[in-house]
């Protein structure tokens, strides 16, 4: 019988050091010969209380999702599911449950008894990544069911969920809520034109930018809560759009790769790849930035060594052809070496505080969750 199973309680791995470079603190949370991957950029690993951190482990075999207490506290088992979406989880607002999807289904489960709900099924479909809406009343989800992408929207209560878009010939990924407007939701298109917002109920489907996929227009999020977005320009420069003129300005020129906006807009954090310049904290209004620390991580994929999307012969070259057509996106590949894996990108994000910033890195030898304290 396996160690690991939900609820099962596992001692500390911490382990303490300074970047060698920076002399940041950092706290490495796991230590274990497997997967294991922070949350989303796009969503806080941490409760909002700062006491506990959530994060997904392969320990048990499989993509599950665990909780360990910051920074020395229990490593905690919270689902055993057989097809957990890794990237999913979204911790609510009140810090007593996660939202995530496995398989065909949106779910969450309470830290506190490791009792799950299912929240929405649609039976068939392929579950992406969660997100919130600012009421916390409904989560969005992009899915692929037959050929098709569509964008669904689930209510929070439980009473049910609905396809609200089909995109006629895009893949569609990394739907998320405006964190001020609950019905306002933006989304990529892949293959490019890549930014588009929607209303939740699926009207006012609205392109942002018009371009090409030679334009390498890449994880976009809100800026803060103020109506604009933030988007990587792959690989040289960081972007921002006013969703209200469409007017696109640039930042700051330099390889910014996944992006973080803190709250109040004037703060953007970002990790960094060919070359590593480590993760960078950027001041919005001057475009300079600063290195927090170097994660040493391999940040595969061959793609990121270009500055277009991925194209037929990209895909074939790497043989992922089929395993293309079957999954929602790159996220769920296995083996994917045109834009991953995933779990080999730092993706960092804020803490509620937004002293410290969750990470990934590979650089043990296995992926492993850290913590870095922002000089």
């Amino acid at each position: 019988m396996s160690k690991y199973t939900k609820g099962s309680i596992h001692p500390s791995e911490l382990r303490e050091f300074e970047d060698s470079r920076t002399g940041t603190q950092i706290y490495q949370l796991t230590n274990d010969n497997t997967i294991n991957h922070n949350l989303y950029f796009l969503t806080p690993s941490f409760t909002p209380d700062q006491e506990n951190l959530i994060f997904t482990s392969y320990r048990s075999g499989k993509a599950n999702f665990f909780m360990v207490g910051f920074p020395d506290g229990n490593i905690i088992q919270l689902t055993d599911g057989e097809e957990i979406h890794g990237y999913s989880g979204v911790i609510s607002r009140d810090g007593t449950k996660l939202y995530y999807t496995e398989g065909a289904a949106i779910k969450l489960v309470y830290f506190d008894t490791f009792a799950e709900r299912v929240l929405a099924e649609f039976p068939g479909g392929s579950l992406g990544e969660c997100s919130v809406s600012a009421d916390e009343q409904f989560i969005v989800t992009a899915m692929k069911r037959d050929g098709k992408s569509h964008i669904t929207v689930t209510a929070t209560d439980g009473s049910g969920g609905e396809i609200i878009y089909t995109s006629p010939d895009q893949t569609i990924i990394h739907p998320q809520f405006h964190p001020k407007h609950a019905d306002l939701i933006a989304y990529s298109g892949d293959p490019a034109p890549r930014m588009w917002t929607i209303k939740r109920d699926g009207t006012e489907n609205r392109l942002l930018y018009q371009h090409n996929n030679d334009e390498f227009l890449v994880h976009e999020t809100f800026l803060g809560s103020q109506d604009e977005l933030i988007v990587t320009h792959w690989p040289y420069s960081l972007r921002r759009i006013s969703l209200e003129t469409l007017e696109m300005q640039t930042i700051s020129d330099f390889n910014a790769w996944h992006i973080a906006s803190n709250r109040a807009g004037t703060k953007v954090l970002c990790d960094t790849v060919h070359p590593d310049i480590g993760l960078r904290l950027v001041d919005v209004e001057t475009g300079e930035h600063v290195p927090i620390c170097y994660p040493q991580s391999s940040c595969s994929g061959s793609q990121w060594e270009k500055d277009r999307y991925a194209v037929a012969e990209d895909w074939a070259a790497a043989q992922q052809a089929g395993e293309r057509e079957k999954s929602l996106s790159w996220m769920e590949m296995k083996v994917d070496t045109v834009y991953g894996p995933q779990w080999t990108h730092p993706h960092p994000s804020f803490s509620p505080d937004e002293k410290l910033v969750v990470y990934t890195s590979d650089m043990s030898g296995h992926s492993q969750v850290y913590v870095a304290v922002i000089p």
